[in-house]
C-alpha cells in the first residue's frame, strides 16, 4: 500500500487546512487509519484517527479543532484542522493500521505516507 499525503502549507494562527491521503489500493479500507505529526526534535505524535467503521479518536490538544474523515469509494482519508496555532507547526504523516482499528502508538502503523509539512504563523 502506498500513501500519498498532501494539502499542507503556510498559514496564519486562527486558520484552516485540509489534509488529503489517498490509499494506492482499497485493502487500506479495510483497515485504521491515523495521522501523525512531528516537530523538530519532538517525537512522532498521534493527532487522530479513524477506525474500519468510521470511529474516531483524538488526543485533547486537537479535540475540537481537528476532524478526521474517510471516503472509502476514492480510498481517501482527509484530516480538516481549523483554529490552528503555532504550537500545530509540524509534518504531518498519514499511516495505515495493523488492524481495524486505530492506536496511539506509532508502532501499530505499518504503512506510511511520505508527509507533508504544516507550518502556522503566529
Amino acid at each position: 500500500v502506498q500513501l500519498q499525503a498532501s494539502g499542507g502549507g503556510l498559514v496564519q494562527a486562527g486558520g484552516s487546512l485540509r489534509l488529503s491521503c489517498a490509499a494506492s489500493r482499497r485493502t487500506a479500507s479495510n483497515n485504521g487509519m491515523g495521522w501523525f505529526r512531528q516537530a523538530p526534535g519532538k517525537e512522532r505524535e498521534f493527532v487522530a484517527g479513524i477506525s474500519w467503521s468510521g470511529t474516531a479518536t483524538y488526543p485533547d490538544s486537537v479535540k475540537g479543532r481537528f476532524t478526521i474523515s474517510r471516503d472509502r469509494a476514492k480510498n481517501t482519508v482527509y484530516l480538516q484542522m481549523s483554529s490552528l496555532e503555532p504550537q500545530d507547526t509540524a509534518v504531518y504523516y498519514c499511516a495505515v493500521s495493523r488492524t481495524s482499528y486505530t492506536s496511539t502508538d506509532y508502532s501499530q502503523y505499518v504503512y506510511w505516507g511520505q508527509g507533508t509539512q504544516v507550518t502556522v504563523s503566529s
